[in-house]
């Protein structure tokens, strides 16, 4: 199994960046896709999930019209367009699979909001 993000880097306030994650090793369009994000000092917290089949979607609070999930199942792939950047969104941000006891992770990505 693997999840490799990419997309991440330097970007100034009020910039955008979309996150990827393409998968392999497992029936994608089966599971659960997230994106978590860990702050220095602070917890993994969830951002966003897109269900496998029916694409349901879910945002923390924080990022409710600036952050948007999506997937294509064609290409195993799970993407967080995220706009409006701010400097509290940086962080690590980790591309997560979940269907029952299966939870997989990616090896996680930059992101860094500053000017």
């Amino acid at each position: 199994v693997q999840l490799v993000e990419s997309g991440g880097g330097l970007v100034q306030p009020g910039g955008s960046l979309r996150l990827s994650c393409t998968a392999s090793g497992f029936t994608f369009n089966t599971f659960a896709m997230n994106w978590y994000r860990q702050a220095p000092g602070k917890e993994r917290e969830l951002v966003a999930t897109i269900t496998g089949v029916d694409g349901n979607t879910y945002y923390l609070d924080s990022v409710k019209g600036r952050f948007t999930i999506s997937r294509d199942n064609r290409k195993n792939t799970v993407y967080l367009q995220m706009n409006s950047l701010k400097p509290e969104d940086t962080a690590v941000y980790y591309c997560n699979a979940l269907r029952s006891f299966r939870n997989y992770w990616g090896q996680g990505t930059q992101v860094t909001v500053s000017s």
